[in-house]
C-alpha cells in the first residue's frame, strides 16, 4: 500500500495520504435539518481521513428523501454545519458537502411540505419507503416543468454557496445512486420529450446545468462530483445507451476543470478505463464490496487518485492509523447505522481506548 500513503493535492486542499471517506447517510440530524448534537464529535473523529464527504444534505424541502437528513439552505443549517466545519478543521482534516436532491425517492410523510416527490418524470420508483409510521409506498411523482428545474437549479445553487458559508471546503454533488440527477439520466426513470429527456446530450443536461452553475457560484477548485454508471438502485435503468452517456457526460464535465470526479462503481472496467482516459482531474473510485487488501489496487493502476472508504471508517475512527500498523479494525453495527443517538455513531473505540481498557 506503499502508493496509498503519498500526498496529494485537490482543488485547493493538500491531502496526506489517498483515502477519504466516503458519503453515508446516518439519519441523525434534527427535525429541522440542522445536523444533529453528535455530527460534530462524529466527523472530528475521523478526521484523519483526510477529506471527508459528508452525508447527503437536501438543498431544499423538495429535495429530501429520508427523516431525519441534514438540509443546507437555512441560516440554521448554515450555523449547524459551521459548528462541524470548525470541528473537523480544528482535528486537521477537510470537508465536503455532499448536495443530495432525493427527488421520487421520498414521501410526502418525510418532508417539512409534506407535498408529493418531485422527478422529471411522473414514474413511481416501484420501492417503499421508511416513514414515520413504518415502510410506505413512493407515490407517484410530480413531472418538474421547465419552470421548475430552473428553480431547483436556482436551489443546488443556494445551497453551494450556504455550504462555503457553513465553512466547507468544497461541495460533492450526488448525481449518483438513483436520486434527482440520476433519474434524470436514467432510461427507465425520463419519458420527457422536451431538451432534458431522449436523447443521450438531452438526459445528460439537467446534471451539467446542475454543475456549471454551482461552479459559477463557489468555483470549480471547490466542486466535486458523483456518477453510478449502471447502478440499478432506486429502480434507474441506464438502458443501452447508459455506457456512451457516461462518457458524454464525463467529457462534459472534464470542461468545467471540476475538483474531482467520483465515480461509484459497480463492475464495467472497460467504462471505467474509459472515464479515466476523459477525466484528467483527480478520480476517487468507490467499489462496492472490495476486500480490504485490495483497497490500493486501483491507485497503484493508475485507475484512481482517491480511494473513498465507506463502512470501514464509519466503524474505525482511526482507520488510517490501524490500516498503517497492521491492526485489526472494529466491525460496524449494521443495526444502528441508521438512527438517533450516539450507539454505533460516535461510540467505536481506537486502538488507544482499547488499548487503556486492557490495562
Amino acid at each position: 500500500m506503499e502508493k496509498l500513503w503519498s500526498k496529494t493535492k485537490i482543488g485547493k486542499m493538500e491531502l496526506p495520504h489517498r483515502l477519504a471517506m466516503a458519503p453515508m447517510t446516518r439519519s441523525r440530524a434534527q427535525e429541522d435539518g440542522t445536523p444533529g448534537e453528535d455530527a460534530s464529535l462524529y466527523y472530528a473523529q475521523r478526521a484523519s481521513m483526510g477529506l471527508i464527504i459528508t452525508e447527503g444534505a437536501q438543498p431544499s424541502d423538495d429535495g429530501q428523501g429520508y427523516l431525519w437528513s441534514p438540509g443546507i439552505y437555512t441560516e440554521k443549517h448554515i450555523e449547524g454545519w459551521r459548528k462541524v466545519t470548525d470541528a473537523v478543521h480544528g482535528a486537521g482534516g477537510y470537508m465536503y458537502i455532499q448536495l443530495m436532491h432525493a427527488g421520487r425517492m421520498s414521501h410526502p410523510d418525510n418532508t417539512p411540505h409534506h407535498r408529493q416527490p418531485v422527478a422529471p418524470s411522473p414514474i413511481a420508483p416501484g420501492v417503499e419507503m421508511f416513514t414515520a409510521t413504518g415502510m410506505q409506498d413512493i407515490p407517484v411523482p410530480h413531472e418538474l416543468s421547465k419552470e421548475d428545474i430552473q428553480t431547483t437549479i436556482a436551489d443546488f445553487r443556494k445551497a453551494a454557496a450556504a455550504a462555503i458559508a457553513a465553512g466547507a471546503d468544497g461541495v460533492e454533488i450526488h448525481g449518483a445512486n438513483g436520486y434527482l440527477i440520476n433519474q434524470f439520466i436514467g432510461e427507465s426513470s425520463n419519458t420527457r420529450t422536451d431538451e432534458y429527456g431522449g436523447s443521450i446530450e438531452n438526459r445528460a443536461r439537467f446534471a451539467i446545468e446542475v454543475a456549471r452553475a454551482i461552479v459559477d457560484e463557489i468555483g470549480a477548485e471547490r466542486t466535486g462530483f458523483r456518477i453510478s454508471p449502471g447502478t440499478p438502485l432506486g429502480g434507474i435503468q441506464d438502458g443501452e445507451q447508459g455506457p456512451e452517456l457516461y462518457r458524454y457526460l464525463v467529457q462534459e464535465l472534464a470542461q468545467l476543470d471540476l475538483a474531482y470526479l467520483h465515480i461509484m462503481h459497480l463492475g464495467n472496467e472497460e467504462l471505467l478505463r474509459d472515464i479515466r482516459s476523459l477525466w484528467t482531474n483527480p478520480l476517487l473510485v468507490n467499489r462496492a464490496g472490495r476486500a480490504l487488501e485490495d483497497l490500493s489496487a486501483d491507485i497503484d493502476s493508475g485507475l484512481a487518485d482517491l480511494v473513498p472508504v465507506g463502512v470501514w471508517s464509519l466503524a474505525n475512527p482511526d482507520l488510517v492509523e490501524r490500516l498503517q500498523k497492521g491492526a485489526p479494525l472494529n466491525e460496524a453495527d449494521q443495526a444502528t447505522f441508521f438512527g438517533h443517538g450516539s450507539k454505533g455513531y460516535t461510540d467505536y473505540p481506537t486502538m488507544n481506548e482499547l488499548a487503556s481498557q486492557e490495562r
